[in-house]
């Protein structure tokens, strides 16, 4: 079942940006998504967090591997989530996710999010 839906996946070279966009099925409402974040997973690694933001505050965390580089923001009007990628490194390369919950809090963990896209595939050349 499609949950959240992310788009601006894409193949870029190293030093490159992308910006991944993720938003809610219409079936589900916005108060069950406010909670946010970014998980990603390359070939042969565990699936690791990225990014989480509240949908109130605009509060927000980075995993250390992207702090820096990357960039969470939310839009309220259409409940949707971005994701900001510069500076994108080979190491970067994985599927990534987009998952929410009710509860608007920040979230590290992906057995907190309820709701889960299906990804979309970043991919960055050296």
């Amino acid at each position: 079942q499609v949950q959240l839906v992310e788009s601006g996946g894409g193949l870029v070279q190293a030093g490159g940006s992308l910006r991944l966009s993720c938003a809610a099925s219409t079936l589900i409402p916005s108060s069950y998504a406010k909670g946010k974040g970014w998980f990603r997973q390359a070939p042969g690694k565990e699936r690791e967090f990225v990014a989480a933001i509240t949908w109130s505050g605009g509060n927000s965390y980075y995993a250390d591997s992207v702090k820096g580089r990357f960039t969470i923001s939310r839009d309220n009007t259409n409940n949707t989530v971005y994701l900001q990628m510069n500076s994108l490194k080979p190491e970067d390369t994985a599927v990534y996710y987009c998952a929410a919950r009710a509860r608007d809090g920040l979230a590290y963990y992906s057995y907190d999010y309820p709701y889960w896209g299906q990804g979309t595939q970043v991919t960055v050349s050296s």
